[in-house]
């Protein structure tokens, strides 16, 4: 993951970011702009249908708590000041909230420790691009919003001849807690099984790092959710490429407690309203991700 300092960041600066983003993670909190207080336009979008079904805790706080790793861009990262969350996900968010009349404040976490935060209370959701899969519905209720499948990032020109359907004995890098480890994995058995060398895998906590591994060298290719590969792709000015096209797509999810099932759905309607006004694309085609828009916004689909 990029944490960006311009409209546009190569990722020769990678050294750099990863210290700022290590160093976010410290925070208890981020800011986001905007959530001081309540514009006319937020008001305008609140729908007192959908108010009255917020949970009585985030009702009388007057903010929804959100768990992010907010080092995965272009879907949530940090702005230039290193505090702001910003990217696709968070003003997807934004724009939910403000149906429901509240504000949003966001929590850094890192990424596999997020649905426990939600599950313990700690956070009121989790909002971090979380692929919906069975084991996490076994935790959470998840609200789909956007779907993204897995896209490979190598070299410019592929060095190493990668080829992800036989990448044996070669290093992939990954990110932990990710879909792309059991993947990965996988592919891996599949090695052994042909009596090839496995698949090593670079795991990283941030994706940041992962973007760096490829750039330097130390991974022959990477495998990360589409949007976000394709997003480190633009960031590198050339030093490194999409191999192929995306594969095994799946919906992205909103993470709620288990027994937060009539908020889900006031979500659900949230989303909506907001694909009939045509915000909900445009928040996609700001961040260039408008190819995973979906129109079936649904309670663990």
């Amino acid at each position: 993951m990029v944490r960006r300092l311009s409209p546009a960041i190569t990722l020769t600066a990678s050294a750099a970011i990863v210290g700022l983003v290590l160093s976010a993670c410290g925070s208890s909190s981020l800011s986001t702009p905007g959530t001081t207080g309540a514009t006319k336009a937020a008001v305008q979008k609140v729908d007192a249908a959908l108010v009255a079904k917020l949970p009585a805790k985030i009702k009388a706080a007057g903010k929804i708590v959100v768990g992010v790793d907010t080092s995965y861009p272009p879907n949530e990262f940090l702005a230039a000041d290193g505090k702001t969350a910003t990217g696709m996900d968070i003003d997807l968010f934004k724009q939910v909230a403000q149906k429901f009349g509240v504000t949003v404040e966001w929590k850094t976490a890192s990424f596999g420790t997020i649905i426990l935060g939600v599950s313990s209370g700690k956070f009121d959701i989790g909002v971090s691009s979380f692929t919906i899969n069975p084991d996490r519905e076994k935790q959470a209720t998840m609200v789909s919003y956007y779907t993204a499948g897995t896209q490979w990032v190598v070299p410019k020109g592929n060095p190493k001849h990668v080829d992800p359907d036989n990448a044996c004995g070669l290093n992939v890098g990954v990110q932990k807690d990710t879909v792309q480890i059991d993947d990965l994995a996988a592919r891996s058995k599949k090695c052994a099984a042909a009596g090839k060398q496995p698949i090593n895998p670079i795991v990283e906590e941030l994706q940041v790092k992962v973007n760096a591994d490829v750039v330097s060298g130390k991974a022959d290719a990477m495998a990360a959710d589409s949007p976000v590969g394709l997003y480190a792709v633009k960031q590198t000015n050339g030093q490194v490429e999409a191999l192929g096209k995306s594969y095994d797509a799946a919906p992205y999810g909103y993470v709620l407690p288990k027994n937060e099932a009539t908020f889900a759905n006031a979500i659900v309607d949230a989303l909506k309203a907001l694909d009939a006004s045509g915000d909900y694309k445009k928040v996609l085609t700001t961040w260039g991700v408008e190819s995973g828009a979906i129109s079936n916004f649904a309670v663990n689909p």
